[in-house]
């Protein structure tokens, strides 16, 4: 499984990978708690920790606390919207959004409007593993964004967020790329409940 997923990886086989990107979000049920349709690409999502996420693989706050590099099959002239959002962050709550940018020329993220500060996972004690689901979608055209734009200093308005909600909203249609991963409660999330405002 390893070697066929770092082997689609460095071919960039988009067919070759999108049964195991379907078969991976069925099983975890991303399709269709968070989205109806996967999409056909495995989204390659680096951490400056060396890790990566790998389709469902557990990774611990501590090592995704940094914005990742992340890298899909982007055409130079179109603008694409990229999340990252827990659906388990509780019934009443879900979904809770780590990072949200829109307007991405090309494959530059960095480009991009951040509607959304990156913040890494903030499992809560007792809660078992939740689901970081990232996603690509291709817009339309250079969009005008009426979301509040919140820093990487609170949790106000990440709460109760659906990207699919969202993807209706602005017509993005079905996202072009993805990938999750599993993280649970370690030390670094009282720092970032801190950093965040949560008690």
């Amino acid at each position: 499984m390893m070697k066929f997923l770092i082997l689609c990886l460095a071919i960039f086989n988009v067919s070759a990978c999108k049964f195991n990107v379907e078969q991976a979000m069925k099983k975890q049920l991303i399709v269709p708690d968070v989205i109806p349709v996967a999409p056909k690409e495995m989204l390659q999502v680096y951490y400056p920790s060396g890790l990566k996420a790998e389709l469902g693989n557990e990774l611990t706050p501590t090592q995704v606390k940094d914005q990742p590099l992340v890298k899909w099959n982007a055409e130079p002239y179109s603008f694409y919207t990229l999340c990252l959002t827990d659906p388990d962050a509780g019934p009443k709550l879900k979904e809770f959004h780590h990072w949200l940018i829109g307007n991405i020329p090309g494959g530059d993220v960095n480009m991009g409007e951040t509607l959304t500060a990156y913040v890494g996972s903030a499992t809560p004690p007792k809660t078992g593993l939740h689901r970081y689901v990232l996603l690509v979608y291709k817009q339309p055209s250079k969009l005008v964004f009426d979301e509040p734009h919140i820093s990487n200093r609170t949790a106000k308005n990440r709460f109760k967020f659906s990207i699919h909600a969202f993807s209706k909203k602005y017509k993005l249609g079905t996202p072009v790329a993805g990938n999750f991963y599993l993280a649970q409660y370690d030390e670094y999330v009282p720092i970032l409940l801190h950093q965040l405002g949560v008690q």
